[in-house]
This record gives structure tokens, sequence and C-alpha cells, in this order.
């Protein structure tokens, strides 16, 4: 029976405790990061407070009834209590009738006011003032390690508890005098951990502590382009740490105290959500479960997507067996919601919608999941659930396409009442000014509540009118929850092609046209049958809803042509390289005087530079761009000093196109052109990402691919 190596066999236990000790400390030093950056916060809102008492005059000594002089204060030149605060005791010692005890009473109220006002200060995270979004960053960088390594690191600990209780032989003298069985067990476990410390498993566990040191080390120009990047985790980490009740923002109206408390007080299961919630949308999510059958009216680009996976992860993570969760939406989003599941959980996704919808159902029936699907598929699939599943909770995204209760799309939904244990509605139409349509909403869900609502009608503008509806319904607006102006919230909306857009986006790839292809969903002379077109319409009409102005971008000239003659009178005006340069100015200004819900059209290298389209908070593109400056000069036109509405970006894609293949290499040369993205000769380099092999190998990628639709 051949001996072990012991020294290197002494070396593999030490490397698997050490490793089980690396990944106890990270997750103990979870704590000191947040009271680090607490105190970071403190301390700042301290500063702030500080600043701000200079706000109030030094008659407000007079209110502490302790007999200050405060004639004397002022007459010596001290009129607010910020001179107060920066004077000495000496400068303050020599004003005629004030002693020790005045002093100590001067300094006492002050320290007051000054924690006053600490507590409600607002903190606003600012690039130029790196510490804070520095520690913040990796505090984020570090809860993707922790969270990442949950599971892995639980194995780890048991292996390690397995290993040091195996009473395997570990020395030379104790091989001489052990018996054969001891022995033998000794060499399975030492090849058991020759495989084990050989393995894939703990090779990751490795990369994991070199991810979570990279972390922890990250330098603040990291920092700084990540929080420019996505502001909105940086600002939830605010929120959920800062030490002032100036970040904790408005998150309900008009809910009744003890409702909003039961709901504030439960406990939402985030073990397995991958995103970084605000503090409003953690409220929304409970209040989705808390309350079972609701509709969320948040005004649109508050995360109402993200609310309802947070809901569905707690959900899936607090169930025992299979969750079934059926998500109803336009056509439109059907691959956007795909994605963001993705994203955010780890929930299943099966797109219920044309030849696979039979195949997607069934392993959606048999696996669970979440099945997504369009209003008109739902002829298709209601029979197979009415009777026949239960489903954990119904999401109808969009849900003002059900307030006709006579049309078949609110018939087939609402046969899935029973089945359904949660349903949760979803519009960013605010429906205050719409009691009808709100009422046949409710009808579905809380149809005892009905008879109220329709009897407050008349009072749809006063508090007691949402007070009523707070068991239902629950709406906040950007101006509520935001109180920060936060980055730009860009979002990529797929769009699954229709059977014209892929007609005429295989014919562009037969004939290897690589500006033809980027049109994808622009090609046709009809466009009303694009799917991007058809997004495009939501977005514009729910900006109109939401009082909102539109700026839509293309880099080709035919493509602004066709969405202005499909628009009509909403577009506002056109700037393309057509537009002299005189006018453009005359046209944005047009723009700004414009009602709500106008859109303007600008091919992207006319319109996205030198022009202030601030009056806007909404930006589509029609395709991504192979220069992101091109992308981000368009931006910088409308997000600007002076912009005071936040301000969402959508990315119009097709799957399976050019441009899923444009975003992969964007994503993967991001960071290369950011670190040379000023007005240099180095940024011309990182500028245009498709080289010519590039362009080459992908034309020969997507013949490959579409040429079976050829034949």
């Amino acid at each position: 029976m051949k001996k072990p190596d012991f020294k290197d066999l002494k070396k593999l236990i030490k490397a698997i405790n050490d490793t089980n000790d690396a990944f106890k400390s990270i997750y103990a030093e979870k704590d000191s990061q947040e009271s680090h950056i607490k105190a970071i916060c403190k301390r700042m809102a301290s500063e702030k407070a500080r600043e701000s008492l200079g706000k109030f005059s030094v008659e407000e000594l007079k209110n502490a009834k302790v007999g200050i002089r405060v004639a004397a204060l002022q007459e010596a030149g001290y009129t607010d209590l910020g001179k107060i605060a920066k004077a000495t005791d000496y400068d303050i010692r020599n004003i005629e009738g004030i002693g020790e005890k005045q002093i100590e009473a001067i300094r006492h109220i002050i320290t007051e006011f000054a924690n006053s006002l600490s507590s409600r200060v607002s903190i606003v995270l600012d690039a130029n003032d790196p510490e804070l979004i520095t520690e913040m960053y990796r505090y984020l960088k570090s809860e993707d390690v922790r969270r990442e390594a949950q599971e892995p690191a639980k194995n780890l600990d048991l292996y390690a508890a397995k290993v040091a209780s195996s009473g395997i032989i570990l020395g030379g003298f104790g091989w001489l005098f052990s018996g054969n069985d001891k022995k033998t067990r000794t060499i399975n476990m030492v090849a058991e951990i020759y495989e084990f410390c050989n393995s894939d498993f703990f090779e990751k566990l490795i990369g994991l502590i070199d991810r979570y040191h990279c972390a922890i080390n990250s330098l603040s120009e990291d920092a700084v382009q990540a929080f420019t990047l996505n502001g909105a985790d940086f600002y939830a980490l605010l929120e959920k740490l800062g030490s002032s009740s100036g970040n904790r923002p408005f998150i309900y109206d008009s809910i009744p105290g003890q409702l909003a408390e039961e709901i504030s007080s439960m406990q939402l299961s985030q073990n397995t959500f991958r995103g970084n919630l605000r503090v409003y949308q953690e409220f929304g999510a409970k209040y989705i479960l808390h309350q079972s059958k609701v509709l969320l009216g948040d005004e649109m680009g508050l995360g109402k997507t993200i609310q309802a996976i947070a809901a569905m992860a707690h959900i899936q993570e607090t169930t025992d067996g299979l969750c079934h969760f059926l998500v109803v939406c336009p056509a439109s989003v059907l691959v956007n919601w795909s994605k963001e599941l993705s994203k955010f959980s780890n929930i299943d996704a099966y797109i219920l919608h044309g030849q696979t919808l039979d195949d997607a159902f069934d392993r959606w029936r048999d696996h669970g999941g979440a099945a997504i699907t369009n209003y008109e598929s739902m002829g298709k699939i209601v029979n197979r659930i009415d009777n026949h599943m239960t489903l954990e909770m119904l999401v109808i995204d969009e849900a003002h396409y059900i307030k006709n209760p006579d049309a078949k799309r609110t018939m087939y939904i609402r046969r899935l009442d029973n089945e359904s244990k949660r349903i949760l509605m979803m519009t960013g139409t605010p429906l205050e000014n719409r009691v009808d349509e709100m009422c046949n909403l409710i009808d579905f869900v809380r149809p005892d509540m009905t008879k109220e609502v329709r009897g407050m009608a008349h009072l749809s503008h006063v508090p007691e009118f949402r007070e009523a509806l707070s068991p239902v319904y629950l709406r906040r607006t950007r101006t509520q929850v935001l109180k920060e102006l936060p980055p730009i919230d860009e979002k990529q909306e797929w769009c699954e092609m229709s059977f014209d857009d892929q007609k005429a986006y295989t014919a562009a790839v037969m004939n290897r046209n690589f500006q033809d292809m980027r049109r994808v969903g622009f090609l046709q002379e009809d466009i009303k049958t694009s799917a991007k077109t058809c997004r495009l319409l939501e977005l514009c009409n729910e900006a109109k809803a939401e009082g909102r102005k539109v700026v839509v971008y293309s880099f080709f000239r035919n493509t602004i042509s066709k969405v202005a003659a499909i628009l009509g009178d909403k577009c506002i005006g056109v700037i393309s390289g057509d537009t002299l340069v005189a006018h453009r100015q005359d046209i944005v200004d047009r723009f700004g005087e414009a009602k709500d819900g106008s859109i303007l059209l600008c091919q992207i290298i006319a319109g996205g530079v030198g022009l202030n389209i601030q009056a806007a908070s909404m930006v589509i593109f029609c395709e991504p761009q192979i220069k992101p400056s091109l992308t981000s000069q368009a931006l910088s036109r409308v997000y600007r000093m002076g912009q005071v509405s936040n301000v969402t970006v959508y990315h119009l894609l097709c799957p399976e196109t050019i441009d899923e293949e444009m975003m992969l290499v964007l994503e993967q040369k991001q960071n290369e052109f950011d670190n040379y993205a000023g007005e240099s000769v180095l940024a011309g380099a990182f500028d245009n990402l498709m080289d010519k092999e590039w362009i080459s190998d992908v034309i020969e990628k997507e013949s490959k691919k579409y040429l079976p639709a050829v034949l």
C-alpha cells in the first residue's frame, strides 16, 4: 500500500482551510464596509448642514429661553447661525454681556440645529468628489461576489468540515502504526482531496476570492465610470445605507398608516434577486406580495418590471415545489421581459408566441418558471390553463389593454382569475382622470371595491379618493421618489421581428449589404408592420400620457423620413443633413414651446451636435450606432445643465440580427472607448468600433444564419 505524500497533502488541506477562512472574512467584512459608507454619509450630511446654518437668523436663539443677548450678537455682526458657528469662543466672549454659560447655551443650540438639519439632508453624489462613490462601488462589487459565492462558500465550508473530521493519517509516524483499514480510508480521502483541489469548482472559488480583492481595491476612476453609466444602483445603496433621512424618499401616497406599516415590516427575500432595489421599489414589491391582487401604476421609467420580478423571485424562493408565473404583455416587449427575467433572477423564461408556442408551453408546464405571452396569443393557451393549472402570479403588463370588458383579450385573461393566487396589473398611464377605465381594471382584481370607487368618481382629485384606492392601486411619480437628478436611465428594447421585418432583413443579408442590415425594422416601404415601429409608437403614446416630449434618433435619413410619415402631426419637426444649420435652432425652439407628447426627429449626425434639446425627457434610438461618440453626443443634447426631467433612453433592437452582434461588440469595447473618450487622437482610435474585417465576418455569420430561410 503506497504511502501518500504527506507534505503535499498538508499543503492541500491548508489551501482548503485558508480558502474557507477567506470566504468567512469576505462575509464578515460586509458590516465594516457598510459602517464605513454610513460614516462618510454622516460626515457629508453634517458638513452640508453646517453650510446651511447661514440661512437661519440669529433671532432663532431667542426661542431657547435661556437669556441669550441676541441684540449684542447682532451688533457684533453675528446675524445668522452660520457666522456664530464659525466664530471661536474667544471671539464670542469679547462681546459685551456674553459669558461662559451663554456661550455654552449658544453652542448647544447650534449643535441641535445642525443635527436636526443633518437628519434631513439629501446627499447628492458628485463625480468630482469620488470618495463616497468609490466606497459604494467597492461595496457593490463585493456584494456581487458575496451573492455569487453564497452557495459555493457553503459547500466549501461543509467540505472543509468533512476533511477536518475524517480522521485521516497526516504523517509518516501515524502511517507506520496504523492498520490497513485506516490506511485505505486515508488513501481514498487523499485521492478525493486531490480531485477537489484540482476541480473547476475549487478554481472558481479561488477566482471569486481574486474578484473580491479586486473589488475592495477598485480605483476611483472605475467607480466614477460605473456611476456615470448606472447611477441608479448607487442611489439605491445610498437610500439603504445613508445615515440621513433626506435620502429616504416618498414611497407611497395616501396609504393608511396601519397598512403602510404592515407592508413595510414585511420581509422581502432577495437572495436570488440580482438587482439593487430603490426604497420605493422595495416597498412596491412588498405591496404586490402583501395585497396579492393589485394595480401598480408607477410612472413610466420607475421600474415596474423590476418590482414585479423582485416579487416573483421572493415567491419562488419561499414556495415549495414548482412555481408557474404568467406574464401577458404587448408583443413588442416579449423579448424584453425574457431578458429582464434572466438578468435579475434565476427564473426560467419561456416565450409563448409563434411557431414555438406549443413546445414552450409544454416545457413551462412541466418545469415551472415564467411564461411570457402577448395578448393576441392568449386565445391559444387559456384553455390549457383554465381549470388545469395554478399560477403563483399572473402579471398583466400595459393593463390598459384590457380596459374594455367586452374585448376577447379581456375575457381570456379574466378566465384565469380563479387559477391565479396573485394578480399584478401594471400601467404607467395615469388613471385618476379615467375612473371608468380604472374601475374596469379594479373590477378584475377587487370586484368588492368597484362600487365604492365608482361612487367616489367625483372626488378623483382629492386625497380621500387615493386613500380609498390604496388597498388595490399604488402609483408614484418620478418627482415624488427621485430626489436627485439621476444619471440617464438606458433601456434595451428587444423587438421580435415581424414576418415583413424578417423578409426584408433576409434580403439585405443575402445582398451582403451591411448598411441595409443595420436598418432592420425600417427596410420595408410600409413600416406599419415593423416590430420596431410598433414599439416606437407605444413609447411615444406613453410619453404623451405622462406629459413628456420625445427625441427620436436614427443614423439613416430614409428611416427618419419613414418614421416622420407614420407619426404625422405628432412630429413637430425633422432635423437631418438637409436641414440648414440656421434653421435647426428654430426647430428646436418650436419643439420647446410645443405641447406635451410632441416628437422631434433627428438624423444623429445632424441633431446630435450643437443643439440644446432639454425640453425632451425621452430619447429613442432606432438602431445601434457604429461610433459610441455619436450616441453620447446625441444624449448630451438632452441630458445637460438645466434638465429637470428624468431622461429615459430606449434603444430599439431586434434579436437574431446585426443589432445583437453590434451590441455585443459595443459592450466588449465600451471600456476601451471610455478610457480614451476625450477630444484626442486616441479617442478616434476606439471610436469606430466596426472595422472592415468585423463587417465581413458578421455578414458571413448572418448569411449562414439566414441562408436556410432563403433555400
